[in-house]
């Protein structure tokens, strides 16, 4: 009978010491919990991104008036017989005090 409790006692050691420090122990297993989440996290955020940009896609699909806005925006174009004026701020001289 003793036999069998120490046997049992070394059977326990053993599986509680896979548990807390063996291959896929807890402390594995919380931190795999934890980078799951973070990796949730940006893929709710690329989610956001891309349905910016699929919207962003549609609009410049569908209307001219998006088109013709970026065109304006970033490449600087304008319409025949349409006057484009640059304004350019004035810098202001900064002045030391002797």
């Amino acid at each position: 009978m003793r036999l069998l409790k120490l046997v049992l006692f070394v059977l326990l050691v053993v599986l509680q010491y896979r548990l807390w420090f063996g291959k896929n122990s807890l402390p594995e297993y919380w931190h795999l919990q934890q980078d799951v989440a973070r990796q949730e996290q940006t893929n709710q955020k690329l989610r956001q991104r891309n349905q910016v940009l699929i919207a962003d896609i549609e609009d410049l699909r569908e209307g001219e008036v998006a088109l013709e806005e970026r065109a304006r925006n970033e490449l600087g174009l304008i319409k025949q017989d349409e006057t484009f004026f640059r304004l350019i701020p004035v810098k202001s001289k900064s002045y030391d005090d002797d």
